[in-house]
C-alpha cells in the first residue's frame, strides 16, 4: 500500500512483527489497536504474503487459492473493524464442485445441509444415508474444534470447550485426533469419490498421506463447511490483507517493507529486537515472527547461551521441509466448458459452475503414486487439482472485461524437481484442456508459480508453507509450548505464523493468539 515505509532509521518500539502475511498483519493490528507502539517488517515491497492479489501479465492473480472459510469463524473481522476498512465477502451458490479425472460421479457441495442432501439425493442417492450418519457424528466435533480455535489456547480453555460438548462429541474429537483421516472417512463412506475431495483439501494440502495417524480431524472438514460458508473477498484474496493493513495503520501502526530480518537481537536469554539485512536495528521488548519457526532457530539466532536450550536444539535437528504446491495463473478469452457440466446441468440447471473451486481428485492408487513420486522429486501423472475462475464471481478483478482469470493449483509438485528445465507446467495446461470440451479453453497468457518461485519471491525457505500439525491433546498439554502457546524459548519471542495453533490456510488464529499473549504479558 502507498502508506508503507521503505526506509526508516534505527528505532525503538514496544513490539515488532516480522512478516506481513495475514497472520503477521492480524497480530500487528490487534497490538496497535490496543495502544501498543508496533512496527511491521516485511521483506517484500508489499504486505499480504501468500494471501496477496497481484497484477501481472495484464491481469489480477491471487497468489494462492482465494477461498476463505476458517477466518470467517473467528471474531477477527469484527474485532479489527475490517468491513469499515473495505472488506466485503462474495458467496457463490456452491461452496465447491467435486470431480475426478474420469469426470464421472461429479457432485456439488452446498453450505445448507438440507439443500446439500436434496442435491445429493439426485446425483448420488446411495450416499445420502451415509452422509447423514457422518454429519450426526462430525457436526459436534466440528463445533468443538471451532470453539477451541476461537479461544486463546490454554489447557483451561480446552477443558472448558470439552465441557460444552457433552458425551460422544468430546470423546470422538479426542479419538479422531489420534486416528488417520482415512480411518475416519472409511467409517462412513465406501466409495472413495465421496471422501477424496476432503483428503485433497485436507491432508494433501497439509503435505501428508491420509493414512497418517493424527490426521483424523480432517474428518470434520465437510461438517465445518456446513457450519461456515466459504466466500471470497471482493477484489481478490488480497483485499483481506489490504483491509487489515488499513486497520493497523489507522490505529497508529507503521509498516516497513522491502526490509529483510536476518537476526534476532538477544541479551541475557531475552529478545530485545531484530537486525535487518542492511545492518539497521529495531529495538523491541516483544518480537512476533510469522515466518517459518525453523528459520528463526537455524538462521536468525546468534546467542551462545540460548543455543543449548532443548527447544532450540530440537528445532535445529529437524529435517528441513520442502514445498510441494504449485499454481498456474491463466488468462482466458471467454469461459471454458467443463466436460462434467452436461451431467450436472440436469440437476443444477444454469447455476454457476465456474466460480466455485472444482476439486479434481486422483484415485487412491494415483494418490499413493503421487506420494511415491514426490519422494523422487517427480510429479504424479494424475496430481490433485484445484480449479476456479475468480473473475466470474468477482468482476472487480477483471482488468479487461473480455478476459477471465483461471486458477489451477497442483499437488504434489516437489521443490527438488528441476523446475528450470521442467515441462510439467505445460503438461498441467494439457491436463486442464483435457477436462474441458474441445476448443473451449482459450488460453491467451499464463504463468507458473512453482516452489522455487515461492522461495525466491516470497522468502519461503525451500518454497514450504508451514502448518500446525498438533492435536487437541497436544494443545491441552501445551506441547510444544512455542507452537501451542505462541511462546518462544527466549523471553519476548512469540510465534505468530501458520506453524502455530490453530494452523494453516487463511485462518488468522495464530496471529490473533500471539497478539493476545503479548497483551496479557504487558498487563502483568
Amino acid at each position: 500500500m502507498s502508506s508503507a515505509e521503505h526506509h526508516i532509521d534505527n528505532l525503538t518500539v514496544d513490539a515488532v512483527v516480522v512478516g506481513g502475511g495475514h497472520n503477521g498483519l492480524i497480530a500487528a493490528a490487534y497490538l496497535a489497536r490496543a495502544g501498543v507502539a508496533t512496527l511491521l517488517v516485511e521483506a517484500r515491497d508489499q504486505v499480504g504474503g501468500c494471501a496477496s492479489t497481484v497484477t501481472d501479465l495484464g491481469a489480477r492473480f491471487n497468489i494462492c487459492n482465494c477461498d476463505h472459510t476458517m477466518i470467517r469463524a473467528l471474531p477477527i473481522i469484527d474485532d479489527l473493524d475490517l468491513a469499515r476498512h473495505g472488506l466485503r465477502y462474495l458467496e457463490s451458490e456452491f461452496s465447491s464442485i467435486h470431480s475426478t479425472y474420469a469426470l464421472d460421479d461429479t457432485w456439488v457441495f452446498r453450505h445448507n445441509v438440507d439443500e446439500h442432501l436434496d442435491t445429493m439425493a439426485v446425483t448420488h442417492p446411495q450416499w445420502v444415508k451415509s452422509y447423514q450418519r457422518y454429519l450426526d457424528d462430525a457436526i459436534p466435533v466440528a463445533k468443538l474444534v471451532l470453539e477451541m480455535a476461537r479461544s486463546t489456547p490454554s489447557g483451561m480453555h480446552f477443558l472448558q470447550g470439552l465441557a460444552t460438548v457433552k458425551g460422544r462429541g468430546a470423546r470422538r474429537l479426542l479419538a479422531w485426533s489420534q486416528k488417520s483421516a482415512l480411518d475416519v472417512f472409511q467409517t462412513y463412506f465406501t466409495d472413495w469419490r465421496a471422501w477424496m475431495p476432503a483428503v485433497v483439501t485436507g491432508p494433501t494440502v497439509w503435505g501428508v498421506h491420509p493414512a497418517t495417524p493424527g490426521t483424523g480431524l480432517a474428518g470434520a472438514l465437510y461438517a465445518t463447511k456446513h457450519l461456515i460458508r466459504t466466500a471470497r473477498p471482493e477484489g481478490g484474496s488480497g483485499a483481506l490483507t489490504d483491509a487489515i493493513e488499513r486497520s493497523f495503520l489507522a490505529a497508529g501502526g507503521r509498516t516497513l517493507t522491502g526490509s529483510r530480518v536476518t537476526k534476532l537481537l538477544t541479551k541475557h536469554q531475552r529478545v530485545h529486537g531484530v537486525q535487518l539485512a542492511d545492518g539497521r536495528f529495531i529495538e523491541a521488548r516483544h518480537v512476533l515472527v510469522s515466518s517459518d519457526p525453523q528459520q528463526i532457530f537455524t538462521r536468525w539466532l546468534d546467542d551462545s547461551t540460548a543455543n543449548t536450550f532443548p527447544e532450540i536444539v530440537k528445532w535445529r535437528q529437524q529435517e528441513a521441509h520442502d514445498g510441494y504446491e504449485s499454481k498456474l495463473d491463466v488468462v482466458l478469452e471467454g469461459l471454458p466448458v467443463y466436460k462434467f457440466e452436461r451431467q450436472l446441468r440436469s440437476v443444477v440447471g444454469e447455476s454457476d459452475l465456474h466460480s466455485p473451486t472444482t476439486v479434481v481428485s486422483p484415485s487412491p492408487s494415483d494418490l499413493d503414486e503421487a506420494h511415491r513420486r514426490r519422494a523422487e522429486a517427480k510429479v504424479a501423472d494424475h496430481p490433485s487439482l484445484l480449479i476456479n475462475i475468480p473473475t466470474n464471481l468477482d468482476h472487480s478483478m477483471q482488468l479487461d472485461p473480455n478476459e477471465h482469470v483461471l486458477s489451477l493449483e497442483v499437488l504434489f509438485t516437489p521443490y527438488q524437481h528441476d523446475w528450470e528445465r521442467s515441462t510439467e507446467p505445460e503438461r498441467w495446461l494439457q491436463i486442464l484442456d483435457s477436462l474441458c470440451e474441445p476448443g473451449t479453453l482459450n488460453v491467451k497468457r499464463w504463468r507458473a508459480m512453482t516452489p522455487d518461485r515461492y522461495e525466491s519471491e516470497f522468502f519461503m525457505p525451500r518454497g514450504h508453507t508451514p502448518a500446525f500439525s498438533g492435536s487437541p491433546w497436544s494443545t491441552l498439554k501445551g506441547t510444544p509450548k512455542d507452537l501451542t502457546r505462541h511462546s518462544g524459548p527466549i523471553d519476548g519471542l512469540h510465534l505468530a505464523g501458520a506453524a502455530a495453533f490453530p494452523g494453516a490456510g487463511i485462518f488468522g488464529g495464530a496471529g490473533r493468539n500471539a497478539a493476545h499473549r503479548v497483551l496479557n504479558q504487558m498487563r502483568q
